[in-house]
């Protein structure tokens, strides 16, 4: 381990000619709080506790693969010790606009005041006990000594009741800040003892805007459809949205088109999942049997077809209760336009049925020996079924047509027998 003022890493810097590539993902890491996207609860809590000089002993952040755990940890270990050669900065500070005595090395992970230990290969007690030993001695050279610890909550139950006196009476120069994807594993023991940020998601939109910078950066073209794409198929991952631009750049060899970013990633034609779903509603199912055929002759998989279709269905659910989401820009402009006709037209009974049926369809194909007839049966049951009347429907038709019973027409919709006059 070096010293804080050791030279960097060699592929973070030299002359752009003999530097290795590195991923995007790495490349455009954050390094500072202002990096940061979609955490701004995070951000705002830190830069309070720090201005007030109320900074909890030990930290824990929770929250999905790729928000920006392990990140945020580092950002919060500058921020601990940033100061300037000048001797201009006297305590922890979120504002960091260049970098420190001691920032390179600490986002390089190689300070020997920052210590980071991954859970996952040190759980037991011996290696709490290394950390319990250290913690007593003084920085050598930064404002504190920063313990991370990555997937905290694999360390096992001895060596969690092994730090609990520390965690709870650590020395003055000692911080811990922890970081996991399980929360629920940890022990309510340790979580009373630190002050926990939940990392949310990040909106498929904020993404979008993300991505396009760091294309612009790259100088890369890419769809704005594209984009869409690459932004919800990571859900709401940073992390899973940079490797996924970045497959999508590799993939492309020139301006990245949506279409080619559909089959890098296994997905159906936006556009002609949309007209399978409008042959479902219309309960038009020779027309959903062409659609569906014509996908899967052409290699799509029935199973992302079915899960592309439980998508849009969901999508048009959500611009029927809330008009707005139709300006979502992550999605196409033919999708957002058609998913406004559609929610106009169609019943939330009808697509809350669509929704049951295609999740249990989704999982009898995944068990089907012959996933492309099992998933023509669900778009069958799905086609007659989806628009069949409630059983308080079915009653008050009877008692309309004077007790004529209800029948399902050609089309799959039910319709009432209406005596003829």
């Amino acid at each position: 381990m070096t010293d804080a003022g050791a030279p960097p890493n060699p592929d973070s810097a030299g002359p752009a000619g003999n530097a290795p590539y590195r991923v995007l993902a790495r490349k455009y890491r954050p390094s500072s709080f202002d990096d940061l996207i979609g955490q701004e609860a995070v951000v705002r809590t830190v830069s309070n506790a720090f201005e007030t000089g109320r900074i909890p002993q030990a930290w824990i952040l929770t929250g999905v693969r790729g928000v920006g755990k392990t990140t945020t940890a580092r950002i919060l270990a500058r921020a601990l010790n940033y100061e300037m050669p000048d001797g201009s900065v006297k305590g922890p500070t979120i504002h960091m606009p260049s970098l420190g005595v001691h920032c390179q090395a600490i986002m390089e992970s190689r300070h020997m005041d920052v210590l980071e230990m991954d859970a996952a290969s040190h759980t037991g007690v011996d290696d709490v006990r290394q950390i319990n030993d250290s913690v007593r001695y003084a920085p050598a050279s930064a404002r504190y000594k920063v313990y991370i610890i990555d997937e905290v909550h694999m360390l096992s139950t001895a060596a969690f009741n092994a730090f609990l006196k520390t965690l709870e009476e650590p020395p003055e120069h000692a911080k811990f800040v922890f970081a996991t994807t399980e929360i629920r594993k940890v022990p309510v023991t340790v979580l009373s003892r630190c002050q926990r940020f939940d990392l949310r998601r990040v909106e498929a939109d904020v993404l979008m805007k993300h991505l396009a910078n760091i294309a612009a950066k790259e100088n890369v073209e890419i769809e704005p459809e594209a984009l869409g794409i690459v932004a919800r198929a990571a859900e709401g991952s940073v992390r899973d949205s940079l490797s996924l631009l970045d497959q999508a750049i590799a993939h492309a060899a020139g301006t990245v088109k949506a279409d080619a970013v559909r089959q890098m990633l296994g997905l159906a034609d936006r556009t002609r999942v949309i007209d399978l779903f409008d042959s479902l509603a219309r309960g038009d199912i020779a027309a959903a049997f062409k659609e569906f055929r014509d996908q899967y002759d052409v290699g799509a998989d029935p199973i992302v077809v079915l899960s592309d279709l439980a998508e849009f269905v969901n999508f048009v659910t959500r611009v029927k209760i809330v008009p707005a989401t139709a300006d979502n820009v992550a999605y196409g402009e033919t999708e957002r336009v058609r998913a406004r006709e559609f929610a106009s037209k169609i019943s939330m009974r009808v697509l809350s049925r669509m929704w049951q049926m295609l999740l249990k369809g989704i999982t009898e194909v995944q068990a089907a020996t012959r996933p492309a007839a099992a998933a023509e049966m669900v778009l069958v049951r799905i086609a007659y079924v989806a628009d069949l009347p409630t059983p308080d429907e079915a009653i008050r038709m009877l008692e309309q047509n004077g007790g004529g019973s209800p029948v399902v027409s050609g089309g799959g919709a039910a319709r009432s027998s209406v005596p003829a006059a």
